[in-house]
């Protein structure tokens, strides 16, 4: 019923449809994202990313991009700041083949439902006690018992594990050798931020999210080529849609009985049966579909079948002898 200042004309846009999307604090000791549902509407205080691929988070979540957002970042005291126009707006992201991209899902899908599955049992347990003991961990300093219960209680070895492998594989993303320095990362990072800029200087974009941003920011070249894309895919999904209903249409003609030719007391039991059951006046060529023979197989044994129970009164038809009911006695 009232609007606190001015809507968020560009995120909310950018969340629409999604059922998550990448937060990240503005303000914090250490640099971690995570997946937000989309029913929590984010404050001021978190800086907000529209994607809902884990390979983003993935990605986001690695040492490559940390070093990148504090050495771009702000700071405010002693603690760094995520400014998206610094941070995540000329962060080249890696384009690795699928299969690879799918590992660095599955892996950041488990970080983020482990942090989230030890905070859920721990209501007290932070994210920042968990980083705080994750860095003492790599640096090999002794614990105290107020740091050993925050390992514990967060699993945070398991968390060191993660992001370790987490690390390897974005590493390999990149083509990059696992064992660079920061330095070596930020040149490397750098380096490739100036190869991209170019590229979308000559026309060529990465998107994060295509079907999202090049209807509206992509060039007209682009935006013809995803609507033939997506026609193309629909087209598919048609196909196959088709070919699921002519497949169903061949299973349900294989369950349908077979007509009794030959037989003329099977037949009219056949022909009757069908009637019998029916909500309404049936053609010939209605009761022919009920058989797993074709019309032209059994039409005129349908037919002399229907003559002859109209002879002894057993059928009426109300259009004057194209569709058939039973008589029904009183």
């Amino acid at each position: 019923w009232w609007v606190f200042g001015e809507p968020r004309k560009d995120l909310r846009p950018a969340l629409g449809g999604l059922p998550r999307y990448i937060a990240t604090v503005e303000t914090s000791k250490h640099r971690t994202f995570q997946f937000l549902d989309a029913s929590i509407l984010p404050d001021n205080r978190l800086v907000c990313m529209g994607l809902d691929d884990a390979f983003h988070l993935g990605v986001l979540s690695s040492r490559i991009n940390v070093k990148w957002t504090l050495e771009s970042g702000g700071t405010l005291e002693d603690r760094p700041i995520f400014t998206k126009t610094r941070c995540f707006d000329p962060f080249p992201f890696p384009l690795p083949p699928e299969p690879l991209k799918a590992r660095i899902r599955a892996v950041a899908e488990e970080l983020d439902a482990h942090r989230k599955a030890r905070q859920a049992l721990h209501p007290r347990l932070t994210l920042t006690q968990m980083y705080n003991v994750l860095e003492l961990l790599r640096a090999g300093t002794a614990l105290d018992a107020e740091a050993e219960r925050i390992k514990d209680e967060g699993l945070v070895l398991i968390l060191q594990e993660l992001h370790d492998r987490l690390d390897a594989l974005v590493f390999d993303a990149y083509g990059w050798p696992a064992d660079l320095s920061d330095e070596a990362i930020l040149e490397r990072l750098v380096a490739l931020n100036t190869e991209r800029a170019k590229a979308e200087q000559a026309g060529k974009v990465e998107w994060l999210r295509p079907d999202f941003q090049i209807p509206r920011f992509g060039s007209e070249a682009e935006q013809t080529r995803l609507a033939d894309e997506r026609r193309k895919v629909r087209d598919a999904d048609m196909a196959r849609a088709r070919q699921g209903s002519l497949a169903f249409e061949d299973d349900l003609q294989e369950m349908k009985p077979k007509f009794p030719t030959g037989d003329e007391l099977k037949e009219t039991a056949a022909v009757m049966s069908v009637l019998g059951t029916a909500t309404g006046p049936l053609s010939i060529e209605d009761i022919c579909r009920n058989f797993k023979q074709s019309r032209n197989q059994i039409e005129k044994r349908v037919g002399l079948t229907i003559l002859a129970l109209a002879r002894l009164g057993h059928l009426s038809s109300p259009d004057g002898g194209t569709r058939f009911t039973l008589r029904r006695v009183a």
